[in-house]
Parts: structure tokens; sequence; C-alpha cells
């Protein structure tokens, strides 16, 4: 019984290393659609659909640095249980986080822009090393 308690410790501790280790090379940034600031009212959380041309899976979505095609969903209105659909580039700085939001006018109007709400840093990511001459 004390040795399987030894083992699964040190197995613990192995795999706490190895995700260090892991951690320490992760330069991608992340793209999200929920608001950030909740308080203006004419600001409305999005669904990111695709970027460059694939669809997306998970929320944050991670991308690779520098320019992307970014295809949003905003939200739906009264004349449409499914927003429309609108492609920005942006431009993706490596390490960083992205808030991306729809810009209404009204709750009324289907027509939004998308806006960037805030970025912060990703926690735990080593931007890549550049060489320099």
């Amino acid at each position: 019984m004390r040795v399987a308690s030894i083992s699964l410790c040190a197995l613990a501790g192995v795999v706490a290393l190895l995700a260090g280790c892991a951690s320490g090379n992760y330069h991608y940034s992340q793209l999200d659609g929920h608001r950030y600031f909740r308080t203006p009212i004419d600001t409305h959380p999005v669904l990111i659909v695709r970027v460059d041309g694939s669809d997306t899976v998970f929320s944050p979505v991670p991308v690779e640095p520098g320019l992307r095609k970014v295809t949003v969903q905003g939200p739906p209105t009264v004349t449409s249980r499914r927003g429309e659909e609108r492609t920005i580039e942006l431009n993706v700085a490596p390490c960083t986080r992205y808030y991306l939001v729809a810009v209404k006018d009204n709750r009324l109007s289907n027509d939004f822009t998308v806006k960037v709400d805030y970025q912060e840093p990703v926690g735990g990511c080593t931007p890549p090393i550049v060489a320099t001459k």
C-alpha cells in the first residue's frame, strides 16, 4: 500500500515537471468572443466561426501571430435567430488574448461592426525569439 502511494506521488511529480516544460514553449495567441467590459450597452458577444477560412472548435480560439482573417457571427436579432457574419483582418501579436465584440447602433439593428474590446497577455506564454542582425 505504501509503495503504491509513493509511486503515485512520483508519477504526479513527473507529470507536473513535464507540464511545466511544455508550457515554456507556448507562443500562440487567443481570440475570445466574450465581452471583457460588461457595461457598454452597445456591445454584444460574438461567435468566432472561422480563422483564415478554417472552422473553429475551441473557445478561446488559439491562433498563430500574424495577419489573420477572422469571421464572426453576431448576436441574434428580432428578425433573425442566427446573427449575420462579418469578416475582419486582425494583426495578431504573439502571446496576446483578444476579446472581440459586435458593436450595434441599437438592439433592433441587424448591422454591426466588429472591434477589439480588450487585449491582454496570455499567461504562461513565451514569445518566440526573433533573431536580430
